[in-house]
């Protein structure tokens, strides 16, 4: 040991760090210090989430969402209603705080406090983080399925005539877990430890229908037909005339499916199917064209042609789509299924399978930036809860994009981008005798579109 170790270890017992301040000394501009502290009073940073309670005015999902959950609580002890829960969290997830550890430091935001119906100042704080994790840990499975229900028909309600065509698309995403969730399963494809969550949405609009979450594996046909049966059921309850589309990759190719769909009215389905032997022997003359046409031009070259073929496990032929595109890279050969008999075979898989492209962006917007994976809680039912507490957050930022910012820089916008510029956005809330005041920056650059939003609201609240 050097005489320089020596010196450290004798005064290593006596130092201590220094302790984080509320007020620090960034730097200097002139001949002045920057002082940065925490004591600007009451602001928020999310000034544009009140566009959101606009939004539970106009399609009243949170209070849906409330209605079918019990609350067993003593009346007397309780400060945070199931309403106030649940537009707290969803309007936190919609802004980026997906954790409920946030509750605790937003719990006094003065913005939050007025999504949930509070006095800005003098209301009374929300949740706490241990107060909405026993509420997320309360939910029941029967609770669930009454709220997988709400959702349904939360879709249902956005329509205000029944529409000619709607297209289901199904999805399953991997949800890693890092810890001891219930039925959390290992799945080689991913090669970890997950949860699989179906996700369904209506391809035409991007509107949510449901969320499934389930263990770390795909589906049978069993588990699939169930799913498939209740919805179309429940939706042709609503929309007897309705034409329902049945679309997803090949994993989702179940005879049963298939069987109860084509025996169901108003009901057509097209997905992926999984390519073998026989199905190349029977696309070999396509095939064989194709690559033919790519060796005379040298450019690349994809071609359409459709067959019956019959699965061993298919008590009938059902008609296939091949495609055969041939590159520089090699042939890539696709094919799909379908009950549609007279559709074109290129326009039906290229205007009508491949549009399920879509899908993947919509997972995107609910995955991604909502962070909906972050189903860490030990209880699988608190889990599915969870994702339905993002499910909603989705639904309000689709709402909100779709009816009210269409025809604006957001109408294509992703949910990072209108959740950044548009609800991020820091306001003074003042609250006097007989108002409360929002102020947000005089510099805002989208004050144009934050008024005609709420005029829009404005005109949808007025009677008539």
């Amino acid at each position: 040991m050097n005489n320089s170790t020596a010196a450290h270890k004798d005064i290593a017992p006596d130092f201590t760090y220094p302790q984080p301040k509320d007020e620090i000394t960034i730097g200097d501009i002139g001949d002045k210090s920057l002082l940065l502290n925490f004591d600007g009073g009451n602001i928020s940073s999310d000034a544009g989430s009140l566009l959101l309670r606009e939004v539970e005015v106009q399609i009243g999902l949170i209070k849906s969402m409330a209605g079918v959950i019990p609350d067993s609580r003593d009346a007397r002890y309780v400060r945070h209603t199931l309403t106030d829960l649940l537009m707290q969290r969803v309007a936190q997830i919609a802004c980026g705080y997906e954790d409920a550890d946030d509750c605790d430091d937003l719990r006094n935001d003065p913005v939050f406090k007025i999504l949930a119906g509070r006095y800005p100042e003098i209301g009374d704080a929300l949740s706490s983080q241990p107060t909405m994790c026993r509420f997320e840990n309360s939910i029941s499975r029967t609770t669930l399925y009454r709220l997988a229900i709400v959702f349904v028909d939360a879709f249902v309600a956005s329509y205000a005539d029944p529409p000619p065509v709607i297209v289901l698309d199904f999805d399953d995403t991997e949800d890693r877990v890092h810890g001891n969730q219930q039925l959390n399963l290992f799945n080689g494809y991913y090669g970890n430890h997950c949860f699989m969550p179906l996700h369904v949405y209506e391809g035409l609009s991007g509107k949510l229908i449901t969320t499934i979450l389930k263990p770390g594996k795909r589906s049978d046909g069993k588990q699939m037909l169930s799913i498939v049966k209740r919805l179309v059921d429940s939706l042709h309850a609503e929309w007897p005339e309705t034409l329902i589309i049945f679309r997803g990759d090949s994993h989702f190719a179940f005879p049963a499916v298939m069987n109860y769909i084509e025996a169901a009215e108003n009901a057509m389905y097209v997905t992926g199917l999984t390519g073998n032997s026989r199905l190349k022997k029977k696309a070999e003359d396509i095939i064989g064209r194709a690559v033919g046409i790519y060796k005379k031009h040298g450019k690349k070259v994809v071609l359409f042609h459709s067959f019956y073929y019959q699965a061993g496990s298919w008590d009938k032929p059902r008609r296939v789509i091949v495609k055969a595109e041939v590159t520089d890279s090699g042939k890539n050969i696709r094919f799909i299924v379908t009950d549609m008999a007279e559709a074109k075979a290129s326009v039906l898989y290229k205007r009508i399978y491949c549009a399920r492209g879509e899908d993947e962006l919509f997972i995107k917007d609910h995955k991604l930036y909502l962070k909906s994976d972050r189903t860490s809680c030990h209880k699988f039912a608190a889990n599915q809860f969870r994702l339905f507490l993002h499910s909603a957050a989705y639904v309000f930022i689709h709402t909100l994009k779709t009816e009210i910012l269409g025809g604006t820089t957001f109408a294509n916008a992703t949910f990072e981008t209108i959740r950044l510029r548009l609800l991020k956005v820091g306001a003074r809330v003042r609250e006097l005798k007989t108002r409360v005041k929002i102020e947000l920056p005089s510099s805002f650059p989208l004050k144009n579109i934050v008024i005609r939003s709420f005029q829009v609201f404005g005109l949808l609240r007025s009677p008539g």
